[in-house]
């Protein structure tokens, strides 16, 4: 029997909504676990997270895509422009978890980092951190619009029919949003809303808190709302 394809929203630091999730869902070595972006910042506990993540690695495939936050985090790493935005973003959340230390980051974490992908794909769905530019074959997609762009609500199902999914453009109320061959699960965890997690295949949400709180085998049908732009 093939696994799951489990598809995880923006983190942002929460360490007990991640632990939460995966204790309930606990992923195997036959599940394919999609990390969307945004593990770190802002929330209380970013190394935390990526320490999980890492422990993850271990049991299960794990794809882990690099939002936006990764890309500042990697710039300051490695002292370039962006180090005062990524402090001004919630990069001092992650500092501080780090023992306020650059360069005392656990080198594995570092290379976590450092791989995280662009984008990954399966035969019916696009995972991405952030968006897609109209009309550009995947391979040719610029970072700024695969990290940064916000979804505005006129994007339009990809051209080979498969369902994009991604996260970046926070949904305050802590649901889920659906457009047309599009669903964005950035649920707002580090804001007290939920971390989302979508099993794609049956199409279904678990929602946890990093309160501790767990709700989960949701339709998305039932739960998701038409995406309004923000």
């Amino acid at each position: 029997m093939p696994g799951r394809i489990l598809a995880i929203g923006d983190i942002h630091g929460c360490d007990v909504a991640l632990e939460v999730m995966l204790a309930e869902l606990h992923p195997t070595v036959d599940d394919v676990v999609v990390v969307l972006g945004d593990v770190v910042d802002r929330g209380p506990d970013s190394r935390r997270c990526v320490d999980q993540l890492l422990d993850l690695k271990q049991s299960t495939n794990l794809v882990f895509l690099l939002g936006n936050h990764e890309e500042m985090f990697i710039d300051a790493i490695d002292g370039g422009e962006w180090q005062q935005a990524w402090l001004n973003y919630g990069g001092a959340e992650t500092l501080k978890s780090y023992g306020n230390d650059l360069s005392k980051l656990p080198e594995a974490h570092v290379e976590f980092f450092r791989a995280g992908l662009d984008l990954h794909q399966t035969s019916h769905e696009i995972f991405v951190h952030a968006n897609l530019q109209p009309r550009l074959p995947l391979e040719r997609q610029p970072g700024q619009w695969l990290r940064w762009t916000h979804l505005q609500g006129t994007e339009q199902p990809h051209d080979s029919g498969k369902r994009v999914v991604c996260g970046h453009t926070r949904l305050p109320d802590g649901v889920p949003a659906v457009l047309a061959g599009w669903v964005c699960i950035d649920t707002f965890a580090c804001g007290g809303q939920f971390l989302t997690c979508l099993d794609v295949q049956e199409n279904v949400i678990h929602q946890s808190t990093q309160t501790g709180e767990f709700q989960g085998d949701i339709p998305l049908n039932e739960i998701a709302v038409p995406f309004q732009p923000q």
